[in-house]
């Protein structure tokens, strides 16, 4: 197994987050990310981007973190408790964009490296991210290109890939409590070293090379699209499902929090603005059904069109 390059990863991941906010940026032709640069006084920062009231991202977040402590957090320990007692690194870029259309989707993508180390043991380590999507009105076009995109990401890495962390995101950004998928899925990966370090770590840069590949043309596509207050509200509504998710179940903002990181770059994520109506139903044959009815379903999407 080949040695893991803590410096090459983080090379890779700051150049990622510079890339990703220039094509944002242009892609907004206004907003620009504010750089705010924070250090953890346990060990380890970050760099902080956050583009506020563009022209079509409401709001957008796209976060470096390379934190480092001598004791593994709780939530890294919950499901390997053989880590307890371990120094760790931890590394990452993690971004949520919330645009202003309600006919964009809200994208996500998060991509990592962990090392835990011991004095007397080998180093443990691995990758692990993904990109979901999170549509407001659903655009079978939308989630087809999505999902051929997190295909071709993984096809370079074995033929069952696409479908294993296809599988994977759809289970894991599920609202337990709402009984419903948070979004259309994507990928999703953890744990990875089974590959080898320089095998591993090529198919994390596949995940993070791709994500504007997959996400970037839907803007494009959608950010003219005439909407009203009726869609408007619609799209704030469904940002609580978001919220929900993100302050109940994810893991990354559990990390976060226990590990002391800064609480405004992991909050980040949320959005703006949102809204919450007891026991909201969509009205029958209107779009906000079809979300429900169509997309929000585990789904073949490789297969929803020619």
């Amino acid at each position: 197994m080949s040695t893991p390059d803590i410096q090459a990863v983080k090379d890779y991941l700051l150049n990622l987050q510079d890339r990703i906010c220039a094509e944002l940026e242009e892609e907004d032709g206004g907003g620009i990310f504010r750089e705010d640069s924070w250090e953890r006084p346990q060990g380890g920062g970050g760099r902080s981007r956050v583009l506020r009231e563009g022209t079509v991202l409401e709001q957008g977040g796209v976060n470096f973190s390379h934190v480092h402590g001598d004791k593994m957090p709780a939530s890294a320990t919950a499901h390997r408790p053989e880590l307890a007692g371990r120094s760790f690194q931890a590394l990452g870029v993690s971004l949520v964009i919330h645009p202003r259309n309600p006919y964009i989707p809200t994208s996500h993508a998060n991509i990592r490296f962990f090392i835990a180390e011991k004095d007397d043991g080998d180093p443990i380590w691995w990758f692990g991210g993904g990109f979901d999507l999170t549509p407001y009105y659903g655009y079978e076009h939308d989630a087809v290109h999505w999902h051929r995109t997190a295909r071709d990401a993984c096809a370079p890495f074995g033929k069952e890939v696409y479908a294993r962390y296809k599988k994977w995101c759809d289970e894991y950004f599920f609202l337990k409590h709402r009984n419903e998928p948070r979004g259309i899925g994507g990928l999703f990966f953890d744990d990875l070293n089974e590959w080898g370090f320089d095998k591993s770590f090529a198919f994390m840069q596949s995940v993070g090379d791709n994500y504007l590949k997959a996400y970037r043309p839907l803007v494009a596509r959608r950010k003219d699209t005439p909407y009203g207050e009726r869609e408007r509200q619609f799209q704030l509504y469904r940002r609580g499902r978001y919220v929900e998710f993100n302050l109940v179940y994810d893991r990354g903002t559990l990390f976060g929090l226990q590990t002391g990181g800064r609480t405004e770059s992991i909050l980040m994520s949320l959005p703006p603005l949102v809204r919450w109506e007891y026991n909201w139903q969509p009205e029958p044959d209107t779009p906000e059904a079809e979300l429900y009815e169509v997309f929000l379903k585990p789904r073949d999407w490789l297969q929803a069109l020619p």
